[in-house]
């Protein structure tokens, strides 16, 4: 597995990373996220991806890496809270949710702690970013980071204040590559994909029940990209491959419930990036089709 440094963070991060959104709102038992994450760290991951908002992700990852915690960038986030129903954007909200985090995962500290979907008006308000500030003060978490898409995504980026950004990029989702990625990349911000293979929709031949999904299966729908008729684990190797191959894209946090997939992505991985006659046919692709509803998804 490939390791890369994360923007100016000094923290070197796997090319792949874990995300934790699956086994928590999916209700994973115990045993079962010892053997994902066992199998995500046997192939080489060191970056674990995790949240306040994923319900029981943070307690299941915590009792997964007692043993394995100086060797992992483990990362959460704030600000969503209990399944995305609650929100706490307060300084006191925000930092008793970090010392809550703490005590899930079983940790002295975080590497990153980044706000989650904060949109801009409340980034302007300035309590959010005061809370991460304490936060490091305290020796809570080492870096602040921001989790979002679109132009809540530039406004965080412009405050000048986080050290890396998390954003949704896939080949239904390029839209950062022209908004905010160049203004990270400008900041020497590390960036970190989410969503990299657009929950890979084009396995369903018809519109999926979960809404969650639905915006990237219209969008597959319309971009007909010629690789997507292969395999699909080829089709989600090609797509993973591409999300890796943007400039800027730092790391790429795939979430799963099944063991194999870890070797199997990491096989992806370790293909390198897409010859550039591929990527550059799917950014044309996208540039015919898109239009201008189609911003960056949560």
């Amino acid at each position: 597995m490939e390791y890369r440094n994360l923007g100016n963070t000094g923290l070197k991060v796997s090319r792949l990373g874990f995300g934790g959104a699956e086994i928590g709102l999916e209700n994973q038992n115990q045993d079962s996220v010892e053997r994902l994450l066992g199998s995500a760290i046997d192939a080489g991951l060191n970056l674990v991806d995790t949240a306040a908002a994923y319900l029981t992700s943070e307690e299941l990852i915590g009792n997964a890496l007692l043993d394995h915690r100086k060797d992992i960038v483990l990362i959460s986030k704030c600000g969503a809270v209990d399944g995305f129903t609650r929100f706490d954007w307060s300084k006191d909200g925000i930092l008793k949710t970090i010392e809550r985090s703490l005590k899930l995962l079983q940790t002295d500290y975080l590497d990153i702690m980044q706000l989650h979907s904060c949109d801009a008006e409340t980034i302007s308000q300035g309590e959010c970013i005061e809370a991460l500030i304490v936060a490091k003060e305290r020796g809570y978490i080492r870096f602040a980071g921001y989790s979002g898409d679109h132009s809540d995504a530039v406004a965080a980026i412009e405050t000048d204040f986080f050290d890396t950004l998390q954003t949704s990029v896939s080949v239904a989702d390029q839209e950062p590559i022209e908004l905010t990625l160049p203004l990270a990349i400008e900041r020497e911000m590390g960036v970190i994909a989410k969503r990299p293979v657009a929950n890979a929709v084009w396995r369903h031949s018809e519109l999926p029940e979960e809404p969650y999904h639905h915006e990237y299966w219209n969008r597959i729908e319309k971009l007909l990209f010629p690789f997507l008729e292969g395999p699909l684990g080829e089709s989600v190797g090609h797509a993973l491959r591409f999300t890796l191959s943007v400039e800027g894209v730092t790391t790429a946090i795939v979430g799963t419930t099944k063991p194999g997939r870890w070797e199997e992505n990491s096989r992806y991985v370790g293909m390198g990036p897409l010859e550039a006659s591929e990527f550059d046919s799917i950014r044309e692709r996208w540039k015919e089709v898109a239009t201008e509803d189609w911003r960056g998804q949560v």
